[in-house]
Parts: structure tokens; C-alpha cells; sequence
């Protein structure tokens, strides 16, 4: 597959049509909500962080996804294969919680009677702050994080199409490996994100269709003192000008072609996500074994609406082939994968 590099300028055109698709290293595209000429409904906006160490980790999103808000924040303990997770949704945001429209800046914040959250990013550093009353029983959540990107860091960034409906689109980038300082609160047991602790985000605005199923897996740490990663995603849209499957070495970007998850399956044909993965890409340029440690899941399922989601953490091991050919030998690379079948 010939990918195709997105060119600066709008997003959409005036009929409210991707003007490209493809991909890039940073966000060339200029998205603006108000030149979308689909429903609000169907507008999804979100950015979720993820931030880890080989100890524990945290999850926090704000999302506006039209007929839905939502504030999520979850504790992730490798060390004893637990987590735990809270979701508090709000009816009906259709954009009045302003989600910014660049990921190179710009604030967000929501609060209510439970949770007071804000994102605030200064171009420089991504300052995170959550506060949820009764997290897990009677215990609170307090997380204060900051998230510094290293001005030379490529990212993953895609424009992505969906042939059956024109107006239908999901720009998207995924940022691997910035630097992480501050703490996270849990009743009265606080854990600190210390220099091997590292942070991603995903920054997802779009129109979506209704059902999608996405395979979506990243990772980030270090092989051999040097900085490394991964991105790697499929299942939705028509991505034929690009996938979003790069590896990061040294803050550089190294794109690759297709992904598959081989997720094992019992004698019914039901996934069993806590046994071994394989993943295989179509140019054998990453080649892994994903060994689980515990499956954060999750279904809600209402009238219409659906969402059956199971990220699943792990230690990867294998190789990466960098673009000139360099073997990276890959071994218990902690990371994650899921599978997620949506409608909405």
C-alpha cells in the first residue's frame, strides 16, 4: 500500500468533505467545528489520556460525542492485574463543552456536583487536573499531571474517510511518549509519576456512522536506553491512503503498512482476550507476541445504543523494523490493544 501525506490546510472543503486523506507527523490539518454540515448528533469529539508506568497507570478522558458527554477516569494496577473505572455521562452536550479544535493548544474543562476536571494545554506543557467524588466506593480521585512534548517528537495523524458517507470523516493524532510529572489520589494513597513514567494522548474529532468495530493498540518506553514506540489501528473507514501504524524511535516516526490483531478464540468463535495475541503487519516490519495482564472492559448496552470495549494491557515482545532497516528487538514492552464495537 502507497500512503499519501496529508497537505496543510482546511480539513473540509464547503460541502463539509475531507479535503485530503492520508497521514502526517503533526497536525497540518485545520479543524473547525463549525464547517462540519452533519448533524450535531453525529459529531464525536474526545481527547483521552493515558499515562504509565511498569507499575500502575491512569485513564482520563473528556469526551462530547453529541448525544452524549462523558468524564471517565481509571487506575490501572499492573502489579496486581486490577483496575478500576468510572464514567459519569451527561445528556445531550451537541458542542457546548467546547473541546478545542487544534491539539497544539487550547483549554477544556467540566464540572459538576461529582467531578471537576480541566485540560489545559499552553502550547508548552499539558497541564491535567481531575477531581471525582466516590471513584470506588467511598474512596475519592484526585489526579495533578503535567505532560511535557519534546518539540522534535513526531506523532501520528490521519484523516480518515468513510465511503458510504461523504460527510462522515475522523481526523485524528495520537501522541506517543511525552514526559510526565505529578501524582495521582486514591482515598488516602497517593502514587507518584517518577522520570520513568510516560503519557500519550489521543485527540479525536470527527463525524462518525453508527456501527464500528476499531483494533487500536500503542506502547511506549525504552529498548536499550533509547526512546521507543508504537501506534497501530484498523477496522473503521476507508483507509486506503493510509493507516495509522508507526513505530517511534529516538522521536522520530517510522511508518509502516497494514496491521492485524490475532486475538485467540475459543471453539464457538468468542474472543478469549486474556490468552496470547499475535500481531503481524503486511510488510513484516512488526512482527509481535502480546502476552495479557489484565482486560479493562466494559458493556453498555441501551435501545439502539451499544458499547462493547476490552483494552487489554500487556507485555509485547518481538521486532520493529525502522525504515532504514534497523531491527529493534522488543522484549516485555509494556503496552496495550483492544478491540471496540460501537454503535452510536
Amino acid at each position: 500500500m502507497r500512503s499519501q501525506l496529508l497537505q496543510r490546510g482546511n480539513l473540509l472543503d464547503e460541502k463539509g468533505c475531507l479535503t485530503g486523506t492520508g497521514y502526517a507527523t503533526s497536525l497540518v490539518k485545520d479543524y473547525r467545528r463549525k464547517d462540519i454540515k452533519a448533524g450535531s448528533l453525529r459529531i464525536k469529539e474526545w481527547d483521552y489520556y493515558l499515562i504509565y508506568n511498569e507499575d500502575f497507570g491512569i485513564a482520563l478522558t473528556l469526551a462530547d460525542n453529541g448525544y452524549m458527554g462523558l468524564v471517565g477516569a481509571s487506575f490501572i494496577d499492573f502489579k496486581n492485574a486490577t483496575e478500576k473505572t468510572t464514567n459519569i455521562i451527561t445528556p445531550f452536550p451537541m458542542g457546548r463543552m467546547k473541546m478545542p479544535e487544534s491539539s497544539v493548544s487550547g483549554d477544556v474543562s467540566y464540572q459538576n456536583k461529582r467531578v471537576e476536571v480541566s485540560f489545559q494545554n499552553d502550547g508548552k506543557e499539558r497541564h491535567l487536573y481531575l477531581k471525582m467524588k466516590h471513584f470506588h466506593k467511598d474512596k475519592d480521585f484526585f489526579a495533578d499531571v503535567t505532560l511535557t512534548e519534546k518539540p522534535e517528537l513526531d506523532s501520528m495523524v490521519i484523516a480518515t474517510p468513510f465511503s458510504k458517507k461523504k460527510k462522515a470523516f475522523y481526523y485524528n493524532q495520537k501522541i506517543i511518549g511525552m514526559q510526565v510529572s505529578g501524582c495521582v489520589i486514591i482515598g488516602e494513597k497517593t502514587y507518584s509519576f517518577g522520570k520513568s513514567s510516560l503519557g500519550l494522548l489521543d485527540w479525536g474529532r470527527g463525524v462518525w456512522t453508527y456501527n464500528n468495530v476499531w483494533y487500536w493498540g500503542a506502547g511506549q518506553g525504552q529498548v536499550d536506553g533509547k526512546s521507543f514506540g508504537f501506534n497501530l489501528g484498523y477496522g473503521f473507514g476507508d483507509t486506503k491512503n493510509a493507516t495509522e501504524n508507526m513505530i517511534f524511535y529516538e522521536g522520530k516516526a517510522h511508518k509502516f503498512d497494514d496491521i492485524e490483531f490475532i486475538i485467540p478464540k475459543d471453539e464457538s468463535g468468542k474472543e478469549e482476550y486474556l490468552k496470547s495475541w499475535k500481531f503481524k503487519s503486511s510488510d513484516q516490519r512488526f512482527e509481535m507476541d502480546f502476552t495479557p495482564i489484565l482486560d479493562r472492559k466494559s458493556r453498555t448496552s441501551f435501545a439502539i445504543l451499544l458499547s462493547d470495549q476490552h483494552q487489554v494491557f500487556g507485555k509485547f515482545n518481538g521486532k520493529a523494523i525502522l525504515d532504514d532497516g534497523t531491527e529493534i528487538m522488543v522484549t516485555d514492552f509494556l503496552g496495550f490493544a483492544e478491540k471496540v464495537h460501537n454503535k452510536w
